[in-house]
């Protein structure tokens, strides 16, 4: 034990007696691994946080919107405008097995919302039962519309957390009416808030049932009765997504008299190809960064490995002196070893405190676009300790073994 705790003894007096030459290699190392885990933690933030935004829509979300269909395929130029339908919806939900479920949806903006306490603006929603199952939308007092009020055409809203603030400023909204445009409406239930900061539509929105926004704010224009805004719908598991798109668009290029195999006629938003895709952009990514760390460290490496035989050249004459004194081979190499493994691992864990502190003074901070704050990834820290400590005996071992080769006579006749 005296022998380990001499060998540690000289080895923290050698990095001492070079301090300039210690701080700069040990620097190096220390950049590598903190860059390397820093940037892989942005990288792990972004990743997280559109995961986050795409799951305050709700799971495996897709939508079909109205677009323009090509009289000739790839020509736009003789494209013709279609509205989708509630005869849509109710043909696909009957004909596409590999849909969960589908609901069809009315928006509009031209709507004032009064309460007896204020009134605002908002985007106002008609949707049937189903499309909480949907989207998510939790609640927070009351309850989600129903099969009864969608039949009876009941006269009842459910608002989102922004617009219940806004409408009843410190006051129960649940049980309490409202004005949508002049329409006397009974609030059934709130929402909780979605998202992060004010980017998030849902939180401004009044739902209703289908049918009433049907009646009494249908969209405008000829046949509008019959139009929708757009379908929501969702596969019935993620992998079956594509097959669920092709069900829908093979039920709306029928009824609109085009070819669903036409990309062009249709226009929607799949969040599972979403996902895939950001996933597959963020694990090239994490491997690009991987793989720069990796090489930094390696010159790291071969920066330590530099400085050892530099110590090993102005140290010849010491470790002459030391092997005529009855020094083993086995003493010395072990020496300078320790020395390439203690360089190279305290640099290298100094890099992982101040990129893990960095991290941590930014654990409340909420990126651009609601992105999450960098996060310290588990797997590549146990990848930098295990490229430190191979690059750590790669550093020690060569030139200890020199050291250790070194005859006494002619190391002791080094000036």
């Amino acid at each position: 034990m005296q022998m380990v705790f001499d060998v540690f003894a000289q080895i923290f007096g050698t990095l001492w007696a070079h301090k300039l030459r210690s701080f700069l290699t040990m620097f190096g190392i220390a950049w590598g691994v903190g860059s390397l885990l820093l940037l892989v933690g942005l990288g792990e933030g972004f990743r997280t946080g559109n995961k986050r935004n795409l799951s305050d829509l709700g799971e495996n979300i897709m939508m079909l919107f109205p677009a323009r269909a090509p009289a000739v395929p790839g020509s736009m130029n003789s494209a013709r405008e279609y509205r989708l339908t509630y005869k849509d919806y109710l043909d696909i939900r009957q004909e596409s097995p590999h849909i969960r479920a589908i609901s069809p949806v009315l928006v509009t903006s031209d709507v004032h919302a009064v309460s007896e306490f204020a009134s605002a603006s908002g985007l106002l929603t008609g949707a049937e039962p189903q499309y909480r199952g949907i989207r998510f939308l939790p609640l927070k007092l009351g309850r989600w519309l129903n099969d009864l009020d969608e039949s009876q055409k009941r006269d009842v809203v459910v608002l989102g957390d922004e617009m219940t603030r806004n409408l009843f400023p410190g006051r129960p909204a649940v049980g309490s009416f409202i004005l949508l445009n002049g329409h006397r409406f009974e609030v059934i239930g709130t929402l909780l808030r979605v998202g992060r900061g004010d980017n998030n539509t849902t939180n401004t929105r009044c739902y209703i049932p289908f049918q009433v926004m049907r009646s009494a704010f249908p969209l405008k224009g000829e046949e509008a009765y019959d139009a929708i805004s757009f379908l929501n719908y969702q596969p019935r598991v993620a992998g079956e997504h594509l097959l669920a798109q092709e069900e829908a668009r093979r039920v709306i290029a029928r009824n609109h008299g085009f070819d669903y195999r036409d990309e062009d006629a249709f226009d929607g938003w799949d969040t599972v190809q979403q996902a895939q895709m950001m996933g597959t952009i963020f694990d090239a990514m994490n491997e690009f960064l991987g793989t720069v760390g990796l090489v930094t460290l390696a010159l790291g490496a071969i920066g330590v490995i530099n400085i050892m035989l530099i110590a090993v050249t102005e140290r010849t004459r010491e470790i002459g002196l030391r092997k005529a004194l009855g020094a083993t081979n086995r003493s010395i190499m072990l020496q300078f070893f320790a020395e390439g493994i203690v360089l190279t691992l305290v640099s290298g864990l100094i890099g992982m405190a101040l990129a893990g502190g960095f991290m941590a003074l930014l654990g409340n901070y909420n990126g651009p676009g609601g992105f999450d704050p960098p996060r310290l990834v588990p797997k590549t820290a146990m990848l930098a300790i295990a490229s430190l400590a191979l690059a750590g005996v790669a550093a020690g071992l060569y030139p200890a073994r020199k050291a250790a080769r070194l005859e006494p006579v002619e190391a002791l006749r080094q000036e």
